[in-house]
């Protein structure tokens, strides 16, 4: 009787044993949930992590573009630079093409530089101080297209400037005004590939400098590897 009882004893403890037992599938299952659970942790985590990146490239390259205005007009296509003969104010001959390295601003009018032009030499000089560290990056340009002498008291303003002569019906052949406006009526932008590639609106004020300054500061940031400070 007594060895009844441990045997009962016994199977009921097995029995107890093999009931509190896990089950495989069960816990395959919860072990499964728990990792994809993890899982999703993680991710949320890394999308929280990332969501300024991932908005900040929306900015720029979803949103920006589409309300990015541009002060000057783009010449589109571009226009190549024509290799043409040049000639500097003391007679030197060289080749256009030789501008190349360097972003331009330009302005063209005849050598006796009629208030117009002398507007448009001082713009230029200013934007380009005006760029700081990158002014070394640029070069204005004054392109006469005749052959008439400049006055002395002008040409003491044009120590920091390249001032070439060029044929008028050579430079037309790169350049040109907005329809219903003269050359000389422009500001243009060329880029070191040697590309005219913007156009300013004409007879530009002073008080206008400050938006072409913001067309020329984008692209400068843009093309850091383009060119090669100083010349």
């Amino acid at each position: 009787m007594q060895n009844k009882t441990v045997e009962d004893s016994q199977s009921q403890a097995l029995g107890l044993t093999v009931y509190d037992l896990p089950d495989p599938l069960a816990v395959a299952q919860d072990d499964a949930g728990r990792t994809w659970g993890g899982r999703w942790r993680m991710i949320l985590v890394l999308l929280v992590c990332a969501s300024p990146v991932i908005a900040s490239y929306l900015t720029f390259y979803v949103i920006r573009p589409q309300t990015l205005r541009h002060f000057g007009d783009l010449i589109q296509p571009v226009q190549a630079m024509p290799d043409i003969a040049t000639q500097t104010l003391d007679g030197t001959t060289a080749a256009l093409t030789d501008l190349k390295g360097q972003w331009l601003i330009v302005s063209v009018s005849s050598a006796a530089c009629d208030a117009l032009c002398q507007s448009n030499l001082l713009l230029q000089r200013q934007i380009r101080a005006s760029l700081g560290r990158e002014a070394d990056r640029t070069d204005w340009v004054w392109l006469i297209n005749d052959n008439a002498p400049v006055a002395p008291e002008l040409q003491a303003g044009l120590k920091d400037a390249v001032v070439l002569r060029v044929a008028p019906d050579q430079l037309a052949k790169w350049l040109a005004p907005q329809e219903g406006h003269a050359l000389n009526e422009h500001l243009y932008l060329v880029d070191p590939h040697g590309n005219w590639m913007m156009r300013f609106p004409a007879r530009l004020q002073m008080d206008q400098a400050s938006s072409l300054k913001r067309d020329w500061d984008r692209l400068l940031r843009a093309s850091v590897s383009w060119d090669k400070a100083g010349r």
